[in-house]
Order: structure tokens, then sequence, then C-alpha cells
């Protein structure tokens, strides 16, 4: 007789011919089954967590190390600053010397260079061409105002600021000549891509930061706030990022945000007004440099450091506040440092990204190289320069340009004769 299932054997799951008190394969199989899937996302849950907590103290440490790091970098700094002009532009040059290693060694491959004896020194010795005739243009007037009282050492400094031009010209032929003499075969791809990138170097490092030396010298405050501005809009937008950053801002820079970008706009500007006021009423900072000595300054700043009263509407408490025409300048400088100065980062993140590399160096911890560092100071520099040359010097002669133009374009015995004249001159006016 056919054996019919009850409904608690097909409940159960179990046929005809099981025996009672066996458990079935079948519902052993589901049992096992059902407690791993209950089980997996406990083990998931655990590893993701330890993952985000392990990602979340990798994040706080860097953020830890960017900050020390950072905090020595503004203690040297401000010592610097504290030392003068001449200490600065030492600065400047050895940043420049760090970025110019660390871009050369970016697409230099060891095989080749093994092949080449001789031809990283090519790469540096285009780049102190490229400094003496940089510096040469920008800081002849210095020059020559500190050895005046120097009869021999004047002669020596004048013939090299007239004919400076012509001495790095025939450095760079010699150079030119120099790498047509190292050309070997198989590695004419090489060494054309290396000359050009070297040029490229030149052009980046020196073409932008040589105007940082010419602001030095402007004033101090003319390198400073732009200076301050990059660094406190990095800053802002790395904590304003880290904290409340959501919406990504441009795919060249995925940790950028907007939330980032925003609120170091906001503070970089209304940094940059009380900044302006407060570095105003430091002459050390205010008063250009004529010569490269070191000493204290002492000069007149002039209307554009020179406070001026502004009346206040009558709902607030105060009746008037003073404020410096510098400050209105420094709003444009701080609009530029929010805007655009933080485009030349994104350059850099792009080119990163092109050649597939992190970083530029690895010279300051939780910051990467000089060069990541200094890609938006570069354009603060360029802008800096070109707005004081356009909107805030006075267009006039001083006493040091004409000296200057007679320097470069008079010989020892005209200059000589001039003098004489001058002599004359002074002498029947008396």
């Amino acid at each position: 007789m056919p054996h019919v299932r009850s409904a608690a054997e097909r409940d159960n799951g179990s046929g005809g011919d099981v025996t009672p008190g066996t458990p079935s394969p079948t519902h052993g199989a589901r049992v096992r089954q059902r407690k791993r899937s209950s089980d997996a996302p406990s083990d998931v849950n655990k590893t993701n967590g330890a993952n985000l907590l392990l990602n979340d103290q990798n994040k706080y440490k860097s953020m830890l190390i960017r900050t020390y790091s950072s905090l020595w970098m503004m203690a040297g700094f401000v010592f610097l600053i504290y030392m003068g002009h001449l200490y600065i532009w030492a600065m400047v040059v050895v940043i420049q010397i760090f970025m110019a290693s660390e871009l050369f060694n970016l697409l230099r491959k060891a095989n080749e260079d093994r092949q080449l004896p001789g031809f990283r020194l090519l790469n540096w010795h285009f780049f102190f061409t490229a400094m003496l005739f940089a510096y040469g243009r920008f800081l002849s007037r210095q020059l020559v105002n500190t050895v005046t009282s120097d009869k021999l050492l004047y002669k020596l400094v004048s013939g090299l600021i007239k004919y400076q031009m012509f001495i790095c010209y025939f450095l760079y032929i010699a150079g030119f000549v120099w790498f047509i003499l190292t050309l070997k075969k198989k590695a004419y791809k090489y060494q054309f891509s290396q000359y050009a990138w070297t040029h490229m170097i030149l052009l980046m490092v020196f073409a932008q930061s040589s105007f940082t030396v010419a602001n030095i010298y402007e004033g101090i405050f003319w390198f400073l706030l732009p200076a301050s501005l990059i660094a406190i809009n990095d800053v802002a937008a790395y904590f304003f990022g880290f904290f409340f950053g959501k919406t990504p801002l441009i795919k060249l820079s995925p940790k950028k945000t907007w939330e980032g970008f925003l609120g170091a706009s906001v503070t970089t500007m209304l940094s940059a007004f009380v900044l302006a006021n407060l570095m105003g009423h430091f002459q050390w900072l205010t008063c250009p440099r004529k010569d490269l000595s070191t000493g204290w300054l002492h000069c007149d700043p002039g209307p554009i450091f020179t406070p001026e009263s502004y009346d206040l509407p009558g709902w607030i408490p105060w009746r008037e506040v003073a404020i410096m025409p510098i400050q209105w300048h420094a709003l444009a400088l701080g609009l530029f440092a929010s805007i655009i100065a933080p485009f030349g980062g994104f350059f850099a993140s792009g080119f990163k990204r092109a050649f597939k590399f992190k970083d530029f160096g690895d010279s300051i911890p939780g910051h990467g190289g000089f060069t990541d560092r200094m890609d938006c100071q570069m354009v603060m520099a360029v802008f800096a320069y070109i707005y004081y040359q356009s909107f805030v010097m006075v267009q006039d002669l001083s006493v040091e340009t004409i000296l200057e133009q007679i320097l470069r374009n008079l010989t020892f015995e005209e200059q000589h004769d001039l003098y004489e004249q001058l002599g004359k001159l002074l002498t029947r006016g008396n």
C-alpha cells in the first residue's frame, strides 16, 4: 500500500522511507546554508568596520604629520623674515635648487644616464646660467649700490652688469655645444626629451620665482602677504574639506571639494584685509631695500600705508573706521589667491596624473616635495609683481634708477666725464 506523507512530513521536507529520528540530508544542508548566510554579514561588517577605523586612523595620522611639518616650516619662515631681504632671497634660491632637483629626477632613466656620463651636469649648467641671467637683471641696482664705496670692486661689478647678457648667452651656447657633442646613437630620443624637459623646468622655476625676488626688494610686504595668502588658502581648504567636504570640485584632484574651496576663499579674503593692516604698520616690511645689506630700514611709508578715516552709518556703534588704502589692494590679491592661484595646483595634479606619480618628491613630511608646495606660490608671485608694477608703484625716476642706467650704458671714462661735468654745474650753481 503506498505510503501517504502527513502534513508534518511535508513540512519537515522528509520523504516516504526515512527512518524516524534520522535527520534528512536535505534539511541539514538547508540548516547549514542558513547558518552561513546569517553569519556572513557579521564577519563582513567586522572587516569593514576595522578597515574604516584603520582608514580613519591613517587620515588623522596624516593630518598630524602635515600639521607638525607646517609648524616647523612656519617657524623657519618667520625667522628668515626677521633676518631680512638677503636671507629670504637665499631661501628662495635653496627652494629653487630643490625644485629643480625634483623635476630633473622625474623623467630620469637610470639605465640611460649610465650610458651618458656628465649628462646630469649639463642640466645644472643650464640651471645656474638661468639663475645668473634672472637675478642679474632683477638685482643689478642693489648690487651696484652695495659696492659703490670700493673703486676696484665697483669697476668689476659695473663691467659684469654691462656685459651680463652677453656672458649668459655665451654660457648658454657653451651648454648647447656641449649637448650636441654628447649625443649618442640609440639615445637621441631620450637626450632630446631631457633637453626639452630641462628648458621647461627653467621656464617654470625661474620665469616665475625670479619675480619673487623682485617682490622681496620692493618691500618684504609684497612677498610676505601673497605667500601668506596662498598658505592660508591651502590650510583652510584642507581643513574645510577634511571636516565638511562632500562635493568633488575637479576630477584632476579628487580630494578637492567645493566646501573646501568656498570656505578657503572666504577665509583668504578676510585674512587679506586683516593682514594688510597688520603688516602695514611695520617699516621693516613696507620699506624697499636699495642694496644687499641687512641693516634695519627706515623710510616714509607713503600714502598707501597711511590710514584713512571712513564714516560709518548711524546704526553702527562706531562712528568711523581707519582703513589703509593697501587693504583694498590686498582684497585683489586675496581674490586671486582664492580663485586663480589654486589652478596652479590643479595643473600640478594633472601633470602628476599624466606621469602616474603621487608627489614630486618627499622632502617635506606630509606635504610631498618642494614643488608640491610651490605650485600655487609661483603663480601668485607673478601676479603680485605685475599688480604692484601696474597699480601701486609710483612711476617716477629715482637716483637709483638713473645710476643704474649710467652703469649699464656708459664706460668708466664716460662716467668719469659725467662726474666732472656735474661737478662744474654744481659749482656754478653755488
